[in-house]
């Protein structure tokens, strides 16, 4: 190769190598991502046929971007593989289930609402309480319960709570 050739190669090398880089450190806060820390939840007959799950959880939000919670949903995976979808209880009633469900323990975290924000690079604490149409047998021996907040622009962030 002339060596005339090869000073402009490495140049132009050099130039693409920096603008990657500076593409990839420019843009690392910029994908929403949550990092979720659960407390073990509670689990409790309502009924015959009719379970109250309630769970404590520490959310960080490690992007630059800030989350706006739009939905949350709860499924229950059953030991035999068939998936049951859960009824987030509101807030409003969370109070009520816990005064008349004393064995569910008290409320230690704020319940988890639509429109809760998640800040970029804050941490918080909340709680989320689901009723399954589900003997508690069922539910003791799920495999797990997956809770997922949906954000208004429509991104999903999941976790599985073992529930034994």
């Amino acid at each position: 190769m002339d060596k005339r050739l090869l000073i402009p190669v490495l140049i132009g090398i050099a130039v693409v190598a920096v603008v990657v880089v500076f593409i990839v450190t420019g843009t690392r806060g910029a994908h929403l991502a949550l990092e979720w820390r659960l407390v073990k939840p509670r689990v409790a007959a309502l009924e015959e046929n009719s379970t109250a799950v309630v769970t404590d959880f520490r959310i960080a939000n490690t992007s630059d971007v800030r989350f706006v919670v739009g939905d949350v949903t709860a499924t229950l995976t059953l030991a035999n593989g068939d998936t049951v979808d859960g009824q987030v209880i509101a807030r409003a009633d969370v109070q009520q289930l816990l005064q008349f469900n004393r064995f569910l323990g008290n409320q230690y975290n704020p319940v988890l609402t639509i429109r809760d924000q998640i800040r970029p690079r804050e941490m918080f604490d909340r709680m989320v309480a689901v009723r399954f149409e589900v003997p508690l047998a069922a539910v003791q021996k799920a495999r797990k319960m997956t809770l997922t907040l949906h954000e208004v622009d429509g991104l999903e962030s999941s976790t599985d709570v073992v529930l034994q």
